[in-house]
């Protein structure tokens, strides 16, 4: 309470962009390459300042500014190369234990989606491109010792030409859509998955791969969309094939306890262009579509083990 008023405050530093590189990782052999990471870090502080909004005290205040140089000096102390799950971890233990006020911290952190380039079927040791979709992560650790972490992907965009539908749905008076069996399916996922873990004493001894965890969870939701290289799988709808993606991801890994899927509907629409002169000009036939993303539908679920939360 603040003179008769309840306040709920935190404060931190938002966009820290840092990049690490670690150089010659692999030994020698296969492999042999330098690693970066390009990362923008957001750190957010719960603490006992309340002085400082009520009186201007700042005594107990941590200067953002020494918020963003923490970033980068933990960075420069990570010498092997750390998954940015761990590095927020990293952040987020390090200020609920080096200031005593501070009683929780969270950490964002969104990767830039740098590629090892292939040079004539070889890896490059030190050459990266720059990928679509993004690694995000959002780890929160309360002084106590509570743990919370969610990761995800943003921007991983999907597309079929066939096998997708969409009928039975309500019609009214305001329905023009007629029902179909044959439609292009394109998206643009955003997934976001909370893993089980939910305090510090639980995170294992050996360093959890998180990273390898991403991965594998982006090929399940990619796979489940497509179906087998050869026939695919039919999609009656944007919301059947959102369950059976986020339902493959909880049955394939159990360190996840519930992911939430966003889906927009990207629409590719069937163009007939014709004039007086010219009645066929496009007649479409499954081959001439309008690409756009304004509007579209947005379709969105989330998924839990029984008794879980996101």
């Amino acid at each position: 309470m603040a003179e008769g008023f309840k306040i709920d405050q935190k404060h931190g530093k938002g966009r820290v962009r840092v990049s690490r590189v670690w150089r010659r990782v692999g030994g020698s052999g296969a492999g042999v390459g330098n690693v970066i990471v390009e990362w923008n870090v957001s750190v957010s502080l719960a603490s006992d300042c309340l002085p400082a909004y009520t009186a201007g005290d700042n005594s107990t205040i941590v200067a953002t500014d020494s918020i963003k140089n923490t970033v980068y000096a933990k960075a420069k102390e990570c010498s092997e190369v750390v998954s940015m799950e761990n590095f927020a971890l990293l952040l987020s233990r390090h200020f609920t234990t080096f200031y005593p006020h501070v009683t929780a911290a969270t950490v964002n952190i969104v990767e830039k989606p740098w590629e090892r380039v292939v040079v004539d079927g070889r890896p490059h040791s030190h050459g990266f491109k720059l990928g679509s979709e993004k690694h995000m992560t959002e780890v929160t650790v309360n002084k106590c010792g509570a743990l919370s972490i969610t990761s995800g992907i943003q921007g991983l965009a999907l597309l079929k030409t066939t096998k997708s539908g969409f009928e039975g749905f309500v019609r009214d008076r305001y329905t023009l859509l007629p029902d179909t069996r044959e439609r292009m399916a394109a998206t643009e996922v955003t997934a976001s998955w909370r893993y089980s873990l939910e305090h510090v004493s639980e995170i294992p001894a050996k360093p959890f791969c998180f990273t390898e965890r991403y991965e594998g969870a982006k090929k399940v939701l990619a796979d489940t969309f497509f179906g087998p290289p050869d026939v695919g799988v039919y999609s009656p709808s944007v919301q059947n094939t959102l369950f059976l993606m986020a339902k493959a991801v909880l049955n394939r890994f159990l360190d996840i306890a519930s992911i939430q899927l966003r889906m927009p509907n990207l629409h590719f629409l069937p163009v007939n262009l014709s004039s007086k002169e010219n009645p066929d000009m496009v007649k479409f036939a499954d081959d001439v579509y309008m690409p756009t993303d304004e509007p579209h539908g947005t379709i969105e679920a989330t998924l839990s083990r029984t008794l879980s939360k996101i």
